[in-house]
């Protein structure tokens, strides 16, 4: 039985690159896959419903079980569609991996609005998005007393954390806001059951990678591939799964490096010759030092409001959301 057997998951820009990659794996872990992809080029333009449809196809070769959607994440109803999709097919929806994304390589001083808005759309807008009309089913599923380990996975960029490159301002910006909306989703959403964390690839290679400074060609068959955008898929696929602990991380991932970030700062890292797999992480990253979400906003909160601790901070979350 796969790690993600019997668990829903709606995987945005999954028609190809890191997406795909994490599509093929959840499905092969057991998990019901919404493949969702417009099928844009790698600026936004453009459109292809068959690419989400033949990776759809390629999970049920495999005998896995998978549907496609082709709304776009940047359009808010769009979102909403994405994740309807998963209910109407599935009957339920427990993953969101947030992953589309689109690049304009501009230098900002020839950077024009519709390049800056159409990135950021996709990149972050998306990302909150999907995970909004994900939040409302679930709030509504643990309001009717349903206690069901829900997760969300958002992604990030090395662009945006670690190394910003020249030329992506607005695509290193959204990434970068990625990673901060975690931290608050994971507070927000932790009431209703749901842990909320982000992967920050760096350098994967990618459509949207190819003109990145130090990204290789592709070795020969056969051959371990590094930069290979398979590295994140079992990250992914244990953060996913029901019973990882984690919440409100932020984890780079290069090729078999993959390190806890605390900020703009890589911190405890794990590290192999190849890709981990959902197993290993399961047992290794449980013993990596991490901030905890809740507790870094008590000690934050401490010098105004005083001594918190676990209990107090979630009461203090709690009654802020309920004022609205």
């Amino acid at each position: 039985m796969g790690r993600l057997q019997g668990r829903v998951a709606v995987i945005t820009g999954s028609g190809r690159g890191i997406g795909r990659e994490e599509a093929l794996l959840f499905a092969a872990e057991g998990a019901k896959v919404v493949v969702n992809d417009p099928g844009v080029a790698p600026d936004g333009s453009g459109g292809d419903t068959g690419v989400a449809a033949a990776v759809a196809e390629e999970i049920r070769a495999r005998g896995g079980i998978a549907v496609a959607s082709t709304d776009s994440v940047a359009d808010w109803e769009g979102a909403g569609r994405i994740v309807q999709t998963a209910l109407d097919a599935f009957g339920d929806l427990h993953i969101v991996v947030n992953n589309a994304a689109v690049d304009r390589h501009r230098a900002l001083v020839d950077l024009d609005e519709d390049e800056f808005d159409a990135v950021v759309a996709v990149k972050l807008k998306g990302t909150v998005a999907v995970t909004r009309w994900a939040a409302r089913h679930w709030r509504e599923r643990w309001e009717a007393g349903e206690r069901v380990d829900r997760a969300v996975v958002n992604t990030s960029s090395g662009s945006g954390l670690l190394n910003p490159l020249p030329t992506q301002t607005a695509y290193a910006a959204g990434s970068a806001a990625v990673g901060a909306l975690t931290t608050v989703a994971a507070l927000e959403l932790g009431r209703y059951g749901v842990r909320v964390n982000c992967l920050s690839p760096s350098m994967a290679r990618t459509r949207l990678t190819e003109a990145v400074p130090g990204m290789t060609a592709a070795p020969e068959p056969g051959v371990f591939d590094p930069l290979h955008p398979a590295a994140c898929a079992p990250v992914a696929a244990y953060l996913a799964m029901d019973g990882c602990p984690l919440t409100g991380q932020v984890l780079s991932v290069r090729g078999g490096s993959v390190a806890v970030n605390h900020g703009w700062s890589r911190g405890a890292t794990l590290s192999k010759d190849g890709f981990w797999t959902v197993g290993e992480l399961s047992e290794q990253l449980a013993e990596v030092p991490m901030e905890d979400p809740f507790d870094r906003l008590a000690e934050a909160l401490s010098g105004a409001l005083g001594p918190l601790g676990p209990g107090g901070v979630h009461t203090l979350i709690e009654n802020i959301l309920d004022r609205g």
